[in-house]
């Protein structure tokens, strides 16, 4: 049985790591590359990076921090934001990350994942999606619509209808953010994550409202994840890595222990 995996995120402004609610109210929490150093000699299983306010800001993502990262960490990690084209994907994957994560850049130009799956392998292409509740089951019939720019930007676009378009088109892995529950710590969107998970056949990453171990147990035995994105509870210390995983074993779901 595939163990299932804890991934932090780090939310990257100015080289910064941040946290806040739905991308809003942030606080600087430290520097990137300490915390990645931190959090894999803690026992997590992946990383993920995300600079938050590249995209908007029509700047590149800093490749000098993903060579840092990936000469302090010895296991997957990837990056978004920021991206533009096949070459931003070759520069970050060539500077040591694993995969790489394309959200905004996707919905507005949807070739540029069979182009990465096609130069790359799919395994290497993530995507990222920011669904929001919606009440229109006319135009959105999954329950939900897809946002960009950082849940800026609202598209039209309905959120089970477009993983599986990016699955087709040839992503590896699909990180589904709930706009709703992000940063929250009341758990996750359950209902949206089983959604996207019992639909495609690649694996499925939860994010947004992790608020303690529980939450964790609850959506990969009821939502079916195959990863959870932990952030908010990690960088305050509320809870470890390990203590997280010891929970889960305890509950039966399977983990790469830490010792």
């Amino acid at each position: 049985m595939l163990t299932k995996r804890i991934i932090p995120c780090l939310d990257i402004r100015e080289r910064k790591v941040t946290k806040g609610v739905r991308f809003k109210n942030n606080i600087v929490l430290g520097d990137p590359v300490e915390m990645a150093a931190r959090y894999y000699h803690a026992g997590c299983d992946e990383l993920v990076f995300y600079d938050i306010t590249a995209s908007a800001e029509s700047r590149g993502i800093d490749i000098g921090m993903v060579r840092e990262v990936a000469a302090v960490v010895h296991i997957p990690f990837a990056v978004g934001g920021g991206l533009s084209s096949l070459d931003d994907m070759a520069r970050v994957l060539m500077a040591g990350a694993e995969k790489v994560s394309v959200n905004s850049l996707a919905v507005e130009q949807p070739g540029i994942i069979r182009e990465g799956a096609r130069a790359f392998g799919a395994q290497c292409i993530v995507l990222g999606m920011d669904p929001v509740r919606t009440r229109d089951p006319v135009r959105f019939p999954s329950g939900y619509e897809i946002t960009t720019r950082g849940f800026r930007q609202r598209t039209g676009v309905d959120a089970l209808t477009w993983a599986k378009r990016a699955v087709d088109l040839g992503v590896g892995e699909i990180v589904v953010n709930s706009v709703d529950a992000d940063g929250t710590r009341a758990g996750f969107d359950l209902s949206l994550t089983r959604l996207i998970a019992t639909a495609v056949p690649v694996p499925v990453v939860a994010s947004g409202g992790a608020g303690n171990a529980q939450h964790l147990v609850r959506v990969f035995r009821e939502a079916r994840a195959d990863a959870a994105i932990v952030a908010g509870i990690l960088h305050s210390g509320q809870v470890s890595i390990a203590g997280i995983k010891n929970q889960l074993a305890e509950a039966g779901i399977p983990v790469r222990r830490v010792w």
